[in-house]
């Protein structure tokens, strides 16, 4: 783990750039999903923050039907996408949930022989499906929540048994996502889950204090660990909750020498099991017992109030400059 005073921003020397000498970059927005809208506002404030002075910015827009459209708002196809993807050095997928966040992207990206931000086609994949990340959880010694996977074959078998977050495989932003506390709310959270997926989770209710942490890949193999943060909420952190106002953060979050390590560690294994690249947000639920992992998002929210800006930005990161320290990372590698 490498301290922020020991952080460098590589050099891209060689790297494909525009006749005045700035970096062609694509910021890919929008996607087929429903965090459509999140992932728009995440583009629209990353294109917007990179430096004019040094990159070339073309934007991207992923319909929610699937089409893609260009920096005009035109329609292009898949293949014009491509077309403008091969002009750029590099391509920030800016694109959460699945067809996106997932790997797909990422695959795409690949694919066009384009050097990318973030996490590749399996670690997208393997974040993206909650169950395969509590396996890779459990195998590391991780904490996890009780829970089974159901489909819509075997949903009908999911009886009352105490209180249940019910939730999408593969989904983000707490789409799908329900607290049931009474026996006569599970069925209509199984049936908003699985509107969203054909795999849900059931899992036990874990209450304790929801504590987030990010880790950011250096070009050399090191890793910067972002201060903790810690959600405040009155209620449960869903998706009202995070794009209503109704949330707060607190950076740092208070916490004892133990149990910060213990988080930064657990953020670590994950980020490295699951081959994660760029930047992960690792969440936890910090109880009377020990942690317990939530999710790893592998293309979190990213507005500049969103919370891996705002933990690195604590740590004299700013908004800018970690943005640029993703690309310039990507065109050095």
């Amino acid at each position: 783990m490498t301290t922020f005073a020991a952080a460098r921003t590589a050099d891209p020397q060689g790297a494909p750039s525009t006749r005045d000498g700035r970096v062609r970059v694509a910021v890919i927005g929008g996607g087929q999903n429903c965090e459509h809208e999140v992932s728009l506002a995440s583009a629209a404030a990353v294109a917007g923050a990179l430096d004019p002075a040094a990159y070339d910015v073309v934007r991207l827009t992923i319909d929610g039907d699937g089409g893609w459209r260009d920096g005009e708002g035109r329609l292009v196809g898949l293949g014009g996408a491509v077309e403008v993807l091969e002009t750029c050095a590099v391509a920030l997928p800016i694109v959460h949930g699945p067809r996106g966040e997932d790997g797909t992207l990422a695959a795409l990206c690949e694919l066009a022989g384009v050097p990318y931000v973030g996490s590749g086609v399996g670690a997208g994949a393997l974040a993206m499906d909650k169950w395969a990340t509590k396996l890779v959880a459990d195998s590391l010694g991780i904490g996890t929540a009780p829970g089974r996977v159901l489909t819509a074959a075997t949903a009908a078998s999911c009886t009352w048994s105490g209180p249940v977050v019910v939730k999408p495989v593969a989904a983000g932003s707490s789409r799908g996502v329900t607290l049931v506390r009474a026996p006569e709310q599970l069925g209509d959270a199984l049936t908003e889950a699985l509107a969203l997926d054909d795999r849900i989770l059931v899992e036990d209710l874990i209450e304790g204090r929801e504590i987030d942490v990010a880790v950011l890949g250096g070009v050399h193999g090191d890793r910067l660990v972002s201060p903790a943060l810690e959600v405040l909420v009155d209620g449960p952190f869903d998706f009202d909750a995070k794009y209503g106002g109704g949330a707060e953060f607190m950076i740092p979050a208070p916490l004892s020498d133990i149990d910060r390590r213990a988080l930064e560690e657990a953020a670590l294994a994950m980020y490295d099991a699951l081959g994660c690249d760029g930047v992960a947000r690792v969440d936890f639920f910090l109880t009377d017992d020990g942690l317990v992992l939530n999710e790893v998002n592998t293309m979190p929210g990213f507005t500049e109030q969103s919370q891996v800006p705002k933990m690195f930005a604590a740590a004299g990161l700013p908004y800018a400059a970690l943005l640029d320290r993703l690309v310039r990372d990507v065109l050095v590698t």
